[in-house]
């Protein structure tokens, strides 16, 4: 917390009331949630190229035209449930992120036959806790880890895609 209660936020989230609430309740919070973890996997996979903001204001258009991230459901996708998706404007109409996202529903239900759920897979990772960094300036904060290149390639292995 900074002055008067109020939080020091990261230099990267700007005064953008999505990307406050954004910054204040998800950022940084520790995710157990396969349901949000899975919500968290298709948000990123639509956000490459694109910033986080841009997504943070479809958010809630997702929500819905996905289905709740529900990934049952999103596996259970045929061409006519993927072209109505790239009819829809509260999306980012890309083919490829919106099919992306049927692939990656079944990947997850895989992994969660595997592992139990995908919580214990993601978490497996960093042994199953957060990593605490205590970088200064924004220009100390490395792109990738050891960590999320070894992730990054295990879910591209297991057939996940927009996923870094």
């Amino acid at each position: 917390m900074g002055r008067a209660g109020t939080m020091k936020r990261c230099g990267w989230a700007t005064d953008d009331p999505l990307y406050v609430k954004y910054h204040d309740r998800e950022w940084g919070v520790p995710l157990h949630d396969d349901r949000k973890l899975f919500e968290m996997l298709l948000l990123e996979g639509a956000q490459a190229g694109l910033s986080w903001l841009t997504v943070l204001k479809k958010r809630e258009n997702y929500r819905i035209a996905y289905d709740g991230f529900d990934p049952v459901k999103i596996a259970a996708w045929d061409s006519k449930k993927i072209e109505q998706l790239l009819a829809d404007p509260g999306i980012i109409r890309n083919r490829l992120k919106v099919e992306a996202a049927r692939v990656n529903a079944l990947a997850f239900l895989q992994v969660t036959a595997e592992f139990t759920s995908f919580d214990a897979f993601i978490w497996s990772f960093v042994g199953g806790r957060p990593i605490l960094n205590s970088w200064r300036e924004m220009g100390q904060i490395p792109a990738t880890s050891p960590e999320s290149d070894r992730m990054g390639k295990e879910l591209k292995r297991r057939g996940f895609k927009f996923n870094g």
